[in-house]
């Protein structure tokens, strides 16, 4: 029989292990945590009753990956939740703009009609499950819908600010450029679009949802049907060396590409060595989750029902902002993603004090408290916020990097998304999964199609494998 060891249990580790074992792999999966899950965990951060996403928490693009689809993860158990609105960026006085599945209702509370929300959002998703299924996966392939690939990458390809710029009314501005901040890169640069047309397009088309009970039922379901395939796990077992492993004939590595450089040691050539050592990180996520007696007092009402909230202002303070945190300098106002899943799953809250999420961009390795500076942005645009506070959890750059250490120096995205790596990540290669090392794969959110809870890099990365076996 076929054997294969995974090492990390994280979103993509697990979907390797799934897709391995289903094409009858004997299948064996060490963490180096006592815990499984990685990136898809959930605990009572704050008060017992309140349920808190650990880092992934929001999911666009988790029900339509051809991962969950394959496996039926809905089937394992597995409940997808959405908000009434799927994100909001609120602006100084009350004012602000809301986006909801409905590209013509979105465009509709817009100024000036949102004509250029419309137009730019309402083709791509019409056309969304096939633009999809060409960017969750490597770059480099023979795409089947070029031409819908062709008019999403259109857009994904300009910088950010011009994009935004393009849409025409500063409330529809600010809604985008809070979307394309996700990309943890300067917004000036070309392709700061790509993460953000992607993002709101799927906003659009599947909505951004939650999954009930926390994002460790995301992880619990693929347990579900891992049990089914004789997975075997193993916790609390750190991987220092590939000869740790004995001799299986796959082995897939859900872990940053310098800590699998580390781990294959002299196995890896020298070429894949020094490209794994250059790859390129990005700024970091300081975390503080609150609980929050009766929600957050948003000045901005559409703001209170909306699943994720951006904070930061303008696009000109987002982009300064953003470009100083790149820059290694740390803003007074950061950008801030707010997260009330508890709108989408009440089974998060207790009575009524609910979980709230939040995060802001500071630069990589960030040794400071970000606490105050995310709690005042929170302020700012729902004034009365502190006063509601009853219990506060705070993870800073250095706590990301022990929670995982794929997390380098804070960075819970796995790589800088420049032009470069977008393209090319970890490494220009046909195979990007391919370390070098026959039978040996990296499958971790530094391979494509990137962060996320969808398990496709996992996914993808097994499928690879399986191909040359």
């Amino acid at each position: 029989m076929t054997t294969a060891v995974v090492v990390g249990s994280g979103p993509n580790g697990l979907a390797a292990a799934l897709t391995l074992a289903a094409e009858g792999v004997r299948v064996r999966v060490v963490e180096a945590s006592d815990v499984l899950g990685g990136g898809i965990r959930s605990s009572e951060l704050t008060l017992p009753g309140l349920i808190h996403d650990e880092c992934s928490g929001i999911h666009p693009l988790g029900p339509g990956s051809a991962f969950a689809e394959r496996f039926d993860l809905a089937g394992a158990g597995l409940i997808w939740r959405w908000a009434p609105a799927e994100f909001s960026h609120p602006l100084d006085g009350g004012r602000g703009a809301v986006a909801v599945r409905s590209v013509a209702a979105t465009a509709a509370g817009l100024d000036d009609g949102g004509r250029g929300w419309q137009r730019t959002f309402g083709p791509l998703a019409e056309r969304f499950g096939a633009i999809s299924q060409e960017f969750l996966q490597p770059v480099l392939h023979v795409p089947r819908h070029p031409l819908h690939l062709a008019r999403f990458g259109a857009h994904a390809g300009l910088p950010g600010t011009l994009l935004a710029r393009l849409l025409g009314s500063p409330d529809a501005q600010a809604l985008f450029i809070g979307v394309a901040a996700h990309a943890f890169r300067p917004l000036n640069t070309l392709a700061s679009s790509a993460i953000g047309v992607a993002l709101t397009t799927a906003a659009h088309a599947f909505g951004w949802p939650v999954a009930e009970g926390g994002s460790a039922a995301i992880r619990d379901a693929v347990l579900v049907r891992a049990a089914e395939h004789g997975v075997e796990f193993e916790t609390g077992r750190r991987v220092t060396s590939l000869d740790e492993l004995g001799s299986p004939d796959l082995v897939m590595l859900d872990t940053a590409p310098a800590a699998a450089a580390r781990i294959a040691g002299d196995r890896m050539p020298a070429r894949v060595r020094r490209a794994y050592t250059r790859y390129r990180h990005g700024p970091g996520a300081f975390k503080v989750d609150y609980a929050v007696e009766g929600g957050i007092p948003w000045t901005h009402e559409a703001s209170r029902s909306a699943c994720t909230v951006h904070l930061g202002g303008t696009v000109a303070e987002i982009a300064a902002a953003e470009r100083d945190v790149v820059a290694g300098r740390m803003p007074a106002r950061p950008f801030v993603l707010v997260g009330q899943q508890y709108l989408a799953d009440k089974t998060r809250s207790a009575g009524g004090v609910h979980p709230v999420y939040s995060y802001a961009h500071v630069p990589a390795g960030f040794t400071g408290d970000a606490t105050e500076a995310i709690t005042a942005q929170i302020e700012r645009y729902a004034p009365g916020f502190r006063e509601r506070i009853r219990g506060m959890h705070v993870r800073s750059t250095s706590d990301m990097s022990r929670h995982n250490e794929n997390y380098v120096a804070g960075d819970i995205v796995s790589g800088a998304n420049d032009p470069w790596q977008l393209v090319f990540r970890p490494r220009a290669a046909l195979d990007p999964y391919a370390t070098g090392i026959p039978g040996v794969y990296l499958c971790s959110a530094a391979t494509p199609p990137g962060a996320g809870a969808h398990g496709m890099c996992g996914y993808n990365a097994a499928r690879r494998a399986l191909a040359r076996l």
